[in-house]
């Protein structure tokens, strides 16, 4: 029985921030056909409930303290992993019942499928509020914007990269919905819904990072090495972040993200990504990263050698 007819408890400016937020943009796979009824949905009390229970959810399982539970064997050292089991329906609406106030705990799941039709739908809604800059901790979003401004026209611009890395990487290695973006990229294989909105996720979060990587150069004097663009350098340094967060997650000893000294591996790959990638707009050398790579070796290709007759001349040296 769907006990989600919920007395009025609070106005929605009554919860606390984000859920007070008009969050009908972040949310974008209610079951609403019309604009004002998506808008109105967004930002009912009931799917602030669920949006809610959800965070919970994530929190308790994929945050650094989750719960573990041993498997039926009793074994200590075998451990329950249902994977987003913990996010099904029938948990989620479980999971509102445990609302704290000023949420509303009653929701069911005939509720929860009328919000949203599938429950990828709900999976995409709760990724998109989850990764929304406002979830980030508490004066993140102000630190990283005294970094990212050191990183352009601070005088120490290595201590800079170091920072700015390590508070990136310390910070997502701390937060559930980080987690589960990276579970996700694994799990929701063949769910096109999903992926879409990881797609999404990296889109925005990499045209904030392309921006700021613009400006660096700029008021750097560097350039991008020949055949470089800024999505190669965004890439390469999100794709850096994203295994150097996995490590620390699954090997927390192996020290990539040393919170003592407030340093990450991160800031060093970054160190080298960029001398490899860059090199002074004033005084290039005009090579690529593979011809710079074999003057390095004292091995200099000849200007005119393509980069796929480079190729084929080491996998078929002369005898």
């Amino acid at each position: 029985m769907d006990t989600s007819d919920e007395p009025h408890i609070a106005h929605k400016s009554h919860l606390p921030y984000p859920y007070d937020q008009d969050i009908s943009h972040v949310l974008r796979h209610l079951s609403r056909i019309t604009a004002t009824g998506r808008k109105k949905l967004a930002n009912s009390l009931s799917t602030a409930g669920y949006l809610a229970a959800g965070m919970r959810l994530i929190e308790l399982n994929l945050g650094p303290d989750a719960a573990r539970d041993a498997c039926a064997s009793g074994s200590r050292r075998s451990l329950e992993r249902p994977l987003l089991g913990f996010l099904s329906q029938r948990a989620v609406a479980a999971a509102v019942a445990e609302n704290p106030p000023p949420f509303p705990s009653r929701g069911g799941v005939p509720r929860l499928r009328t919000t949203w039709r599938s429950q990828s739908d709900f999976i995409a809604d709760l990724i998109n509020f989850a990764m929304w800059p406002t979830n980030y901790h508490p004066g993140y979003l102000e630190q990283r914007a005294v970094t990212t401004k050191r990183l352009v026209v601070g005088q120490d611009f290595v201590r800079a990269v170091h920072e700015t890395a390590y508070l990136h990487t310390a910070e997502s290695v701390r937060m559930p919905s980080v987690r589960l973006s990276l579970a996700l990229m694994v799990l929701a294989d063949g769910d096109d819904r999903v992926q879409r909105v990881l797609t999404e996720t990296y889109r925005g979060y990499l045209s904030s990072w392309k921006q700021v990587y613009a400006e660096v150069l700029q008021a750097r004097g560097l350039r991008l090495r020949a055949g470089l663009g800024l999505d190669d350098l965004a890439n390469a340094l999100s794709a850096a972040t994203d295994g150097v967060i996995l490590r620390s997650i699954g090997d927390p000893r192996a020290g990539v993200v040393d919170r003592e000294r407030e340093r990450s591996l991160m800031g060093t790959v970054a160190l080298a990504v960029i001398h490899g990638f860059l090199e002074p707009a004033e005084d290039s050398d005009g090579l690529t990263l593979e011809q710079a790579v074999h003057a390095r070796l004292g091995r200099a290709r000849p200007s005119g050698t393509t980069r796929s007759e480079a190729l084929r001349e080491e996998r078929n040296p002369n005898p």
